[in-house]
């Protein structure tokens, strides 16, 4: 599982100029789920993400969780991480779930944040999708559960 995280001030996701999904101070995320993802990198990505410790405290230091600050959650489902560009011109996206598999996946991943007592946003799966967001620091990281 690929995870790219965003410190954000506010994000939204725009579908058939509709938003669906809107927050304030918290984290935008990324999501990839990959063909050989299990329910431990569900579980391991969900707590990471949750204790992740990139907002900051009274002395400005990276010292607090969404968490710990009452943050919220944009979850957005992004099989194009798991592109390979290592040949060729065109990406390959062989190693990404199946849809019918990484949705319900994706599915489980953000209701495991919600159970941490995040409030998440999401995107809608499969859908084209305007992405838009105020990255706060720029704080961004990339977390893969293969390499955790």
């Amino acid at each position: 599982m690929k995870v790219v995280v965003q410190r954000v001030s506010e994000a939204r996701v725009v579908v058939e100029k509709q938003v669906v999904g809107e927050i304030g101070r918290g984290l935008m995320l990324l999501v990839g789920v990959g063909q050989e993802d299990t329910e431990q990198d569900l579980v391991w990505m969900a707590d990471k993400l949750a204790g992740l410790r990139i907002f900051e405290d009274d002395s400005g230091k990276m010292n607090l969780s969404v968490e710990d600050v009452q943050g919220a959650v944009l979850s957005v489902s992004q099989f194009t991480l798991y592109g390979d560009c290592r040949k060729g011109r065109r990406p390959n996206f062989m190693g990404a779930a199946r849809p019918e598999t990484a949705e319900a996946f994706y599915e489980q991943f953000n209701d495991r944040l919600r159970v941490r007592g995040l409030r998440v946003e999401t995107g809608r799966f499969g859908a084209m999708m305007d992405v838009s967001l105020v990255n706060d620091g720029p704080v961004t990281l990339i977390l893969d559960s293969r390499q955790g």
